[in-house]
């Protein structure tokens, strides 16, 4: 069987808005206030806590505090958590292009740096996990994308073969991943750092998901 694996943050659903509040809670804590803005970050907060905790101490002017992010990153996971799906929401058309794959015999998964236990709260919140054949957190196995290990598990929970598969994703660890697999990446237009995804020479640019299922079809022939 023929894959179709997925990111999730940025690629599948906008999460930007939960991970940006629960980053901002850290902050509030320190007396900081809100120092992440909703809109302006969305690209930094795809790319997970850390990032989020280290943009914030740079404009603080406290970027060599390292330890401080260290201390506060399970504090932003634990704010996240209890506060998920508030914000976040599911990019149009990706669950048809889904249920799509699935009638053209695809397998579909999910590959994602997000901790496992949150992707599969997050899923299960947003009523869609039933639908993906494969989830593949974080810390799922001893490696996270760009190791090509994670994209090889999902495609086979998913019932496929891993050299058979197709990764989409927002961000150049996506494509990286891609690479080091020796498959195809498809990545999304779509979302914050949409703009810059032409750079990163994916086999393919995705601007809307209706066009998910032939673009599969064609690379993976």
């Amino acid at each position: 069987m023929k894959t179709v694996i997925f990111d999730l943050d940025g690629t599948l659903a906008d999460t930007s808005g939960d991970l940006i509040a629960a980053a901002n809670v850290c902050f509030r804590d320190m007396g900081a206030g809100d120092v992440l803005d909703p809109e302006a970050d969305q690209a930094t907060a795809l790319r997970g806590g850390r990032a989020m905790l280290t943009l914030g101490m740079t404009r603080l002017g406290r970027s060599a505090e390292t330890d401080v992010i260290d201390r506060y990153y399970p504090i932003l996971l634990e704010a996240y958590g209890g506060a998920i799906d508030v914000y976040t929401h599911m990019y149009p058309g990706a669950m048809d292009a889904v249920e799509e794959l699935k009638k053209r015999s695809y397998g579909v998964g999910i590959c994602t740096n997000k901790p496992e236990a949150l992707a599969e709260t997050l899923l299960r919140r947003l009523g869609v996990r039933d639908a993906f054949a494969s989830m593949i957190g974080a810390d799922t196995l001893p490696v996270r994308k760009p190791d090509p290990a994670p994209l090889f598990e999902a495609a086979r929970r998913a019932g496929g073969l891993p050299e058979r598969s197709l990764l989409v994703g927002d961000s150049d660890t996506d494509r990286n991943t891609a690479r080091a697999a020796g498959v195809p990446s498809v990545l999304v237009t779509f979302g914050p750092a949409g703009g810059d995804m032409a750079a990163l020479a994916p086999e393919a640019l995705l601007d809307h998901f209706d066009a998910l299922p032939d673009l599969a079809d064609h690379l993976l022939a």
